[in-house]
Parts: C-alpha cells; sequence; structure tokens
C-alpha cells in the first residue's frame, strides 16, 4: 500500500514505503529531538516556520502536522486492512528532511493489533514529542493532538475507507473528540494553525469551514 502511494507521489512520501531502514549518516534517531536543550527539535521547527514565513509557535504546529501524519499513517492503514498495526518504537525511530517535510522510518518493527496497541504506541512514541514541541514553542498540545486525530481520519477517508471515528472512540483521549464527521468528509475542532499565515486559504478540514450547530 505505502508503495503504491510512493509511486502515485512521485517518491515524495513522509514514510519508508517498506518502513524499515538501515540507518547511516542521513538519519537522526527521533529520540534525539528529546534532548535537551532541544536544540536539533528547535533547528526543524525552525525551519518549518521559515519556510512559511511563519511565527514560531506556528512552525512548530506546522512541523508536528507533517511528523504526525506520517508516523501515524501506517497505524491506521494497518488497523483498517487486516488489523495488524506497525509499532516503530521511539528508540528505533529515525527522521530525516526531505520533500515531504521529514521522511520517517525504523530500524525495527513490531507487530500487534487492535487499538490498544495504536493506543500505546501513540503514547510512547508521540507524547514525548507532542510535550516538548508544546513547551518549545508554546502551543497547546490539543492544537497538535488534532494533527493526529485528523492523521487517522484522512488515510481512512481518502485511502482505505474505514470507520476512523469509531477508532477514535476506542481509542480515547487525547485524540478522540477533535474530529467531526460531516456528509463529505470531516471537520478538526482544532486549528493547525495554517489559517494564521497571510494569504492563505483554509485546510478543506478546517475548524473554521464547520458548520456552526444546531441549537
Amino acid at each position: 500500500m505505502l508503495e503504491r502511494l510512493a509511486a502515485e507521489r512521485g517518491g515524495v512520501l513522509g514514510i519508508v514505503p517498506r518502513l524499515v531502514i538501515e540507518p547511516d549518516e542521513s538519519w537522526t534517531p527521533a529520540s534525539e529531538l528529546l534532548r535537551e536543550p532541544s536544540g536539533l527539535l528547535a533547528e526543524l521547527v525552525d525551519k518549518t516556520a521559515a519556510r512559511w514565513n511563519a511565527p514560531r509557535h506556528v512552525g512548530s504546529a506546522l512541523f508536528w502536522k507533517t511528523y504526525g501524519y506520517w508516523h501515524t499513517m501506517p497505524l491506521a492503514l494497518g488497523w483498517a486492512l487486516d488489523g495488524r498495526v506497525p509499532l516503530m518504537r521511539l528508540a528505533e525511530t529515525y527522521v530525516k528532511e526531505s520533500e515531504a517535510g521529514v521522511t520517517i522510518g525504523a530500524s525495527g518493527v513490531s507487530w500487534a493489533s487492535g487499538a490498544a496497541a495504536i493506543r500505546g504506541a501513540l503514547a510512547e512514541s508521540q507524547q514525548p514529542l507532542v510535550t516538548a514541541i508544546s513547551e518549545l514553542a508554546k502551543v497547546g498540545e490539543r492544537t497538535l493532538w488534532g494533527s493526529t486525530a485528523e492523521a487517522f481520519a484522512h488515510p481512512l477517508t481518502h485511502i482505505v475507507p474505514a470507520d476512523y471515528m469509531a477508532l477514535l472512540r476506542e481509542l480515547g483521549p487525547p485524540v478522540d473528540g477533535l474530529i467531526e464527521p460531516a456528509p463529505d468528509g470531516f471537520f478538526r475542532r482544532t486549528c493547525c494553525l495554517w489559517i494564521t499565515l497571510p494569504g492563505v486559504e483554509p485546510c478543506g478540514t478546517c475548524c473554521v469551514l464547520r458548520p456552526p450547530r444546531r441549537p
């Protein structure tokens, strides 16, 4: 599935299609992003902010929207396709800059099944980074988790249709309740902050486009 997506996107994919890599000097351990004083994480956030001429807190949200999407996609697709989800432990995950923003791979992948395994993967591999980004750039964790929630909804809407709302409910906090279904897609309940940039159109799933609720 990921190899087909890579071919459709001209090779621009933020996750290694086979997931597993043999890390060389071009790859950086994701755990290094957590090393105090967060120099590497700050560098990636600041590069993202510079790319879009954005304030640092917006750059941090957009960086996580990219990283979180590619890290989450294999979990979502595995759950939808056959129930087997690939787990990339933080200590085994690597990242490098790429045309996709970042590309993620792992030196080893284990397999599990069910929402409990996904919940554990989010706690082990995403929560530490969400906390670090929130503290680095003073952006709310709920905003960042909204991007992870969308990273479940988007592939399960556009790539392998599946009941993403059921999955999010089973996963529970911090991703449940951050997506609202719509007749032709879904809306976020948090903003990725893209709309705060000058001269841009809102994302199609942006909370500012969500129709007002009837009383």
